[in-house]
């Protein structure tokens, strides 16, 4: 679009990976299962902690946040990339490259406070166990939880309003998978030394800062540690910070790898690899980590899966009368599903006009009247139900 001289931006290039077919493939598959993970995987976790009472307690509460950040983020990144990549639409538009950063930098700011909430919860929790509840008492969640998702809605607000004011009427060509604030400066016609100023600021409060109040948590964690004389006892006082300290170690490294060594962005290869890491494979490690590192959560799980509710019964007459109280239903589900995912779903399965018709008929026709017949044949109560209506015809 041409203003006066100047041409000005409205969409902006992404840089991909690599213009190879077979490694586009590649790629794809790999983005679309960590994307798949974390959805899953931090999904499992909110619900998880949501509906089992043993875990309503401030370290499970952060948790939570925390998923909900690494969806945001993921959801922010890699939904884009995959349409890059699989059908190599590489370009983005002004609004949604100033979308995309807004939510980036919303989400990562957020999980470094939230990072920092958790550590010091882990410090009060294991330094001075015996005031608990009362230095994290639910209100006092509550409040590091609403300044964390505030603090870093505002800074991203400035950092995105900030962008929004700047000239775009050169080069369209972002050097990145991804709209990122840094990249974007780079293409800008008017001045970005406010932006620049801001970008330091907020890289010293949340990046620096942050990371000296995560460290210090942990330092008065490890000291507290080392003075327990039992070796039970200073694994258990371990196993309560290891999970969130295998987090924050995955996750600053990867940051201060990017933002904070000297000729660390030398490379936009590393540079992608190491991005990826924090919007891609943090947020699908995240909740393997809580969940196969985490005894609670695990005992929530499985008393949450009906699957292993049935497989914890010892009689074998008991796992089938319990095993029968869902069969029906499961069947249903199944016969149901496996049609739609067949026809909406997986690759080329439209490809054929007589396979999807024959497949719309199963759900629509074939479905709804097998249903009635699973449901009766095979549930003792409706049989016994129909027998006390029709005597005769039984």
């Amino acid at each position: 679009m041409s203003v006066g001289n100047q041409t000005v931006v409205v969409e902006f290039i992404l840089q991909d990976f690599s213009d190879d077919p077979q490694v586009r493939a590649l790629l794809s598959v790999l983005f679309l299962l960590l994307y798949l993970i974390a959805l899953a995987g931090n999904s499992l976790i909110i619900t998880l902690i949501t509906l089992s009472p043993g875990l309503h307690t401030p370290m499970y509460f952060f948790l939570v946040n925390l998923a909900i950040l690494d969806i945001i983020c993921t959801t922010t990144v890699l939904p884009k990339l995959l349409e890059s990549l699989l059908v190599q639409v590489d370009t983005i538009s002004y609004q949604g490259c100033l979308t995309q950063i807004f939510f980036l930098i919303w989400s990562l700011g957020a999980e470094l406070l939230l990072l920092t909430a958790m550590a010091f919860d882990r410090y009060v929790a294991i330094c001075q166990p015996l005031r608990y509840g009362t230095i994290m008492s639910w209100p006092v969640c509550v409040m590091l939880a609403v300044a964390v998702w505030t603090f870093s809605a505002i800074n991203s607000s400035v950092h995105t309003g900030l962008i929004a004011k700047l000239t775009f009427c050169g080069p369209n060509h972002i050097p990145h998978f991804m709209c990122e604030a840094p990249s974007l400066l780079l293409l800008s016609c008017s001045s970005t030394k406010l932006n620049n100023v801001m970008i330091i600021i907020a890289d010293v409060y949340f990046g620096v800062i942050n990371f000296f109040l995560t460290l210090g948590s942990y330092g008065y964690i490890v000291a507290s540690i080392l003075r327990i004389r039992s070796a039970s006892g200073k694994r258990r006082a371990f196993s309560t910070c290891s999970s969130h300290l295998l987090v924050v170690t995955l996750y600053y490294s990867t940051v201060i790898y990017t933002y904070f060594l000297p000729g660390s962005g030398s490379s936009m290869e590393n540079g992608k690899v190491v991005t990826v890491m924090y919007t891609a494979v943090s947020p699908a490690v995240n909740p393997l980590i809580y969940t196969l590192r985490n005894k609670d959560v695990k005992a929530a799980l499985q008393k949450l899966a009906p699957a292993s509710r049935i497989l914890r019964i010892r009689s074998a007459s008991g796992k089938r009368r319990a095993f029968n109280t869902c069969s029906s239903h499961l069947l249903v589900v199944s016969l149901y599903y496996s049609t739609v995912i067949y026809t909406y779903f997986l690759p080329g399965s439209g490809s054929s006009m007589e396979n999807g018709n024959v497949v719309t008929v199963l759900y629509t026709a074939v479905s709804p009247a097998l249903n009635p017949l699973i449901y009766t044949l095979r549930n003792k109560d409706v049989k016994a139900a129909l027998q006390k209506l029709f005597p005769a015809s039984w």
